[in-house]
Parts: structure tokens; C-alpha cells; sequence
């Protein structure tokens, strides 16, 4: 499969899930898996991890679950395009930063990735949209079945999988959910769900994982170990939390519908005018305000059918899916004004957003037309 022919369409994570859609945007399962006899990537030479390389790429390229899957070494893509991954969530910032020796291998509706010579050997992914750990882990059991039956495992009875990491020893497991929480950001009450979840031994973290801001009001939220504990119970407890989560934010949301509605018109109207006119547009503010109108789609305030396009988008406007786009390398002028061109263009039939009707019988909010 050709670069080019991969990114033609959102990836099939991309739409709004049935299982809270409106809050949990994906759920990805991850496992970790490295060979008998082969050295660490990290600690490997460069022609050790070219042989390992040799060996787990047609085995991973023959996975019945990938069809025909888009599979390349990482020194024959560009930096632009390993950052086109990234963005996508297919691998990560450490992956892209490797070249001979690594490979990522995935389907075309982009739901299954596997990165070969990351930390470990085998990273493999299964990202779902809404919230779906257990359909996520189950294709990746499946998955890691298979591998089983044609790799051999790194495994000690008493520490499980052997893992680069000490943290991923045992299952070998990270499940996380990325989730969308702009009414407890509004309400400053989501430094108190951080904590809350940290005391319990759960990791967040920002749009990108570990070390990145939580852009576009995302967050991820993940398991920190996997030694000592089995797959269905590192799922069953972040699900709970995960759960958890998710009324905190119906709750801020209706609290700020009904007690702050002023604020709340205020805030989502801002981002409908900036992002339906605005000529120049950073990165930055473009995630938050399409949050923002996220938002007003998920409270009635626009028609739901426009929060596919408020997903794709989210893609669209990344910097490098931009340079792909534009077949060039572009200053962070040029990105801007090009992101905002897209973004108005995208917008364009969005109508204003409709007040009275995402607040049934309330009548605290301003007339539509001073929002706008």
C-alpha cells in the first residue's frame, strides 16, 4: 500500500464511537513483546536490529487481520511523513526518531498498528473509537496468538514478559483512552480529576503521550505498571475509572449549562466566529477552539452531523498532514494561513449555533445572535 493511499481517508478510529462517543474519543490497547536470543533495540547494534528486523516483518506483513498492509522501514519514509504517523497515532515520537532497523506495519483502516524495533521488538496496537477497551485487547490477543505461534517470546515465569522497560514487565499491557473533557477544564475541575486518578496509579498524559500538553482539552488516561496483574483486571479497572470520568464531565457540562450559561454561549460562540473567519490560524488555537465547538455539537448547540467533520479535521490541520498536502515543507506562516483556509472551508455550512434548543427551558442565555 503506497503512503499517499493511507492517508486518503480518516482512519476508521477517527469516527464518533457508540460507547460515549461524545467524551471517550478512542481506546487503544497496547502490547509489548520482545524475541528470545535478540538484543534490546536500544542496546542492539545497528545490524542486530536489521536481523531482527528480517525476521519479524513477514510475519507481522502475513497477520490475517491487516489484509494488505501498508508496511515500511522507517529510513525509507521522510521526516514529514514519520511525523504524518505520529499525528495519526499509528506510532510514536520514539519510533519516528529511528531509522535503520525499524519498520511500522499497519491495516488500512489504521485501527491495528505495529511497530517493530521501538523500545521493544514488537509494539502493537489496537486503537478503537469510543470507548472499547476489551473489543481493542481482544483483536490484539488475537494478534498476539498468532505471533506466538511463529516468534519466539521473551518470558519468565516469575516477571511475565520481558520488556526494555521495567514498567511493562509482566503483561506487557498499556490500555488507554483519550478523552475529551472541556467542561471540567472550564470549570477548574480537572486538576482535581488528575490527582484523583494519579493517587490510584493510573498515568495522564497530554494529546501525544508521555511529556505532551493536553491540546484541544484531550487527555489520555492509562495504566502505569503491568507486573502482578492480568490483562482483564488492568482493563476492568481503567474502564471503571474511565467511566468514572465520563460522568464528572456530564455533570460539568450540565452544571455549566444551567449556572454558567452566559460563560458557556460566550466561549463556544468565540470559537464558531474565529474558526468561520479567522485568516491565520496556529495550531494551537485551532485544537482549542474546535474543542470548544465540539462542544456546542455534543450539548445541541449545532446539528450532530457535524461532529464527523470536527473529527476529521482534527487530522487535517496537523502540521505535517498540511506539508504532505501541500507537497512541500512549510514555514509556520505558511501552515497557518493554509489551516485556516481548510478550516473555513470545512465550516462553511455550519449554521450559528442554535442557544434555545440546547437549553430546552432555559432562558438565562443571550439571544443568538450576540453569541455569534
Amino acid at each position: 500500500m503506497r503512503f499517499d493511499t493511507l492517508l486518503e481517508s480518516p482512519a476508521d478510529w477517527m469516527h464518533r464511537g457508540q460507547s460515549h462517543g461524545d467524551i471517550v474519543v478512542t481506546s487503544r490497547i497496547r502490547l509489548a513483546r520482545n524475541l528470545v536470543g535478540h538484543s534490546f533495540p536500544g542496546w542492539g547494534r545497528k545490524q542486530e536490529n536489521e536481523a531482527t528486523l528480517r525476521v519479524v516483518q513477514p510475519v507481522v506483513e502475513s497477520l490475517p487481520q491487516l489484509g494488505e498492509p501498508f508496511s515500511r522501514h522507517l529510513n525509507k519514509l521522510t521526516a514529514i511523513q514519520k511525523q504524518a504517523l505520529v499525528e495519526r497515532h499509528l506510532i510514536s515520537r520514539e519510533h519516528a526518531a529511528r531509522a535503520a532497523g525499524s519498520a511500522a506495519v499497519m491495516n488500512r483502516a489504521q485501527t491495528i498498528s505495529i511497530m517493530i524495533n521501538e523500545e521493544d521488538h514488537l509494539r502493537m496496537q489496537s486503537i478503537q473509537p469510543g470507548l472499547a477497551l476489551r473489543e481493542s485487547f481482544e483483536v490484539l490477543d488475537e494478534i498476539d496468538t498468532q505471533l506466538e505461534q511463529a516468534l519466539e517470546f521473551a518470558f519468565d515465569r516469575q516477571l511475565g514478559f520481558l520488556t526494555a522497560c521495567p514498567t511493562n514487565l509482566g503483561t506487557g499491557l498499556r490500555a488507554s483512552a483519550m478523552l475529551h473533557l472541556p467542561a471540567l477544564m472550564l470549570s477548574d475541575q480537572v486538576n482535581q480529576v488528575i490527582q484523583a486518578v494519579n493517587k490510584i496509579g493510573l498515568a495522564v498524559r497530554g494529546l501525544y503521550g508521555e511529556g505532551t500538553e493536553a491540546l484541544g482539552n484531550l487527555f489520555q488516561v492509562s495504566n502505569q505498571t503491568t507486573l502482578g496483574d492480568k490483562e482483564v483486571e488492568i482493563i476492568a479497572r481503567l474502564q471503571k475509572v474511565i467511566e468514572q470520568i465520563v460522568n464528572h464531565e456530564k455533570n460539568a457540562r450540565q452544571k455549566l449549562l444551567s449556572d454558567n450559561t452566559t460563560t458557556l454561549c460566550d466561549q463556544i460562540g468565540r470559537a464558531f466566529a474565529l474558526l468561520r473567519h479567522a485568516h491565520v490560524m496556529p495550531s494551537k488555537e485551532a485544537l482549542n477552539l474546535i474543542s470548544m465547538v465540539r462542544l456546542g455539537v455534543d450539548l445541541g448547540f449545532f446539528p450532530s452531523e457535524f461532529a464527523v467533520t470536527l473529527e476529521s479535521l482534527l487530522m487535517e490541520i496537523q502540521p505535517a498532514h498540511l506539508q504532505i498536502r501541500a507537497d512541500r515543507k512549510l514555514p509556520t506562516s505558511e501552515r497557518d494561513e493554509m489551516r485556516s483556509q481548510i478550516i473555513r472551508d470545512r465550516l462553511k455550512c455550519l449554521p450559528e449555533p442554535d442557544i434555545s434548543k440546547a437549553l430546552g427551558g432555559l432562558h438565562n442565555c443571550p439571544p443568538n445572535n450576540d453569541d455569534a
